[in-house]
């Protein structure tokens, strides 16, 4: 039986606003609990208007508190910008709230442009992103179910607090071989992010489970991989719904950010034969269909990966066929 996650963006829909985006994914996170979902991750961006969600773990809280089985997490908090001391306070406030319900997923890219990158870090040195795997290291030394001691900073006494009896399942999140190597290196479960990059996940997964040792940031190997889901009642409705998204990922290859697109000027959009190239391309990151294809896919996709896990990321036009995509995709299985 194949365990389906959700990853969502707090996507800001086209006619839509910050405030009902935060709203939908509250309501979301209830509905998908109820579908029978194993986790509920968000994801964290910065100085982005189509996308809401730049704390994920101000936002964990208020999903904690609407949910009551799913698992819930960070997808994820990019440890570069901050203090691992201030991370590890935040999800044991986190686990204290909701008790062995919580994932944090973490990754290294900025989620955001260069000044955004500066502001968050507000004069530490670029260097600090090369400084990750210690970073890492000591993360886990705070969330250590022991108490909180941070073993890899002997005599300081330092406790991340609350100390609470649990503590988070830590999750390194990649588009490439590189957070899955250091995952294996430091015993954290990994997830791809396939979403972002459609190519070479398949074998950064195979890798992680080859070389995998227990760790300072867990004990046992798990793996999962991240994709864009659209599951609509057919295939050419599906088809359909997928072109502002495949409109909008174009426009962002060619540096056209914050552009609202509706589902009626991506269907009339004049594309030239190379921009139909790239948006084939970029269907490699999207499984794209009604039920029995999207079950076929899940199934393959899953089988290549290797992971009895995929983590489910559906964005369409609007709430309704959002919902409508996950309610499909969950009945499948």
């Amino acid at each position: 039986m194949l365990r389906l996650g959700v990853l969502d963006q707090t996507p800001v829909l086209t006619g839509s606003n910050a405030v009902e985006a935060m709203k939908q994914t509250v309501e979301l996170a209830r509905i998908t609990e109820k579908l029978g979902y194993s986790r509920y991750w968000v994801s964290e961006h910065h100085d982005t208007i189509s996308l809401a969600g730049s704390s994920p773990e101000v936002l964990l809280a208020a999903i904690g508190a609407h949910t009551s089985r799913i698992r819930i997490g960070s997808g994820g908090v990019m440890l570069p910008h901050y203090s691992p001391y201030k991370v590890a306070e935040n999800f044991r406030v986190l686990e204290a709230l909701y008790p062995g319900r919580i994932d944090l997923g973490i990754g290294r890219a900025p989620g955001g442009m260069p000044a955004a990158t500066r502001a968050l870090r507000y004069g530490r040195p670029p260097e600090i992103a090369e400084a990750f795997p210690a970073a890492l290291e000591e993360l886990g030394g705070y969330l250590r179910p022991v108490r909180g001691a941070a073993e890899v900073r002997p005599g300081s006494g330092l406790q991340a607090t609350p100390l609470v009896e649990t503590s988070p399942e830590i999750w390194l999140l990649g588009s490439s071989d590189y957070s899955a190597r250091r995952a294996s290196e430091l015993g954290a479960s990994f997830s791809f992010a396939h979403f972002i990059n459609g190519e070479g996940g398949q074998g950064a997964v195979q890798h992680y489970y080859e070389t995998f040792r227990p760790g300072p940031l867990g004990a046992e190997p798990r793996a999962n991989a991240c994709v864009m889901v659209l599951c609509a009642d057919t295939d050419e409705e599906a088809d359909r719904l997928a072109a502002p998204l495949d409109l909008k990922l174009l426009l962002l290859e060619q540096g056209r950010f914050g552009i609202d697109i509706t589902l009626e000027q991506a269907l009339a959009y004049p594309y030239t034969e190379f921009e139909r190239i790239r948006i084939r391309h970029n269907r490699k990151r999207m499984l794209v269909g009604g039920p029995e294809n999207i079950k076929t896919q899940l199934l393959e996709f899953s089988r290549s990966y290797g992971v009895e896990e995929v983590i489910v990321n559906s964005i369409t036009p609007d709430f309704a066929s959002r919902v409508r995509s996950y309610e499909l995709v969950a009945g499948l299985f």
